[in-house]
């Protein structure tokens, strides 16, 4: 099976209710100023606000107040977080086959690194994704990423914990078993282009354990030759 580095990060995720308190009904009493009755036969004079602007303010509000009865109330939005679920060869989020490390880190997205051989860079993440992806960049580029958790799953549904027999299920004939040079491991192959879907076993149980996505020539080639440092 494929080896991974040795680096193993673990992520963790981390409402309040207003009740409005009720005021009981004023006690009604004539003011001190009221106007005094209008005697029988003669006409009331029109009563004018103090100012212009008390008048604008006094319509504005029984305005605003009519368009508050008329106007539903405004429904809480939840957001499902779903960003998680989906790794295929175009990568995992934010995380973009053929990204720039440099890009990811200054953006604060890159938790970790590690030097692997040849040039290779394994990192860790931050926010939704960390610890559930695992990247390797090569020359500073992202070219795979991969997974020991479920989620996240491929495009056609297949992730960690399903068995070989299952894979082959979903895939059909897209996918194929290949076994490495060394004759001592297989890995279930989905090949997109210059771009693969691989999954090999878990040490201790059968089934799926590790799903990487990314360019063909590092993926398959990694599992194939496997790492010599």
């Amino acid at each position: 099976m494929n080896r991974l580095s040795s680096t193993v990060l673990t992520g963790a995720l981390a409402l309040c209710a207003v009740v409005p308190a009720l005021a009981g009904p004023a006690a009604a009493r004539p003011a001190a100023d009221a106007p005094t009755a209008v005697r029988p036969g003669t006409a009331a004079a029109p009563t004018r606000p103090d100012t212009a602007a008390g008048a604008s303010a006094a319509v504005a509000a029984a305005s605003t107040d009519r368009a508050d009865r008329r106007r539903p109330a405004r429904a809480t939005i939840v957001q499902v977080a779903g960003s998680v679920d989906l790794l295929s060869v175009r990568g995992a989020g934010p995380f973009r086959i053929g990204a720039s490390l440099t890009r990811l880190s200054t953006a604060g997205l890159i938790d970790w690194t590690a030097a692997g051989c040849a040039g290779v860079v394994h990192a860790g993440v931050t926010g939704d994704w960390a610890g559930k992806i695992v990247l390797a960049f090569r020359d500073g580029r992202l070219v795979s990423v991969g997974t020991a958790t479920a989620p996240p799953r491929s495009p056609a549904g297949a992730s960690i914990g399903m068995s070989f027999a299952e894979l082959a299920e979903v895939y059909g004939r897209r996918g194929e078993f290949n076994s490495n040079d060394a004759g001592d491991a297989t890995a279930y192959l989905v090949r997109f282009g210059s771009r693969v879907e691989l999954f090999t076993g878990h040490p201790i149980r059968p089934g799926v354990g590790w799903f990487e996505a990314g360019r063909a020539d590092f993926v398959e080639r990694g599992f194939r030759q496997g790492q010599s440092c």
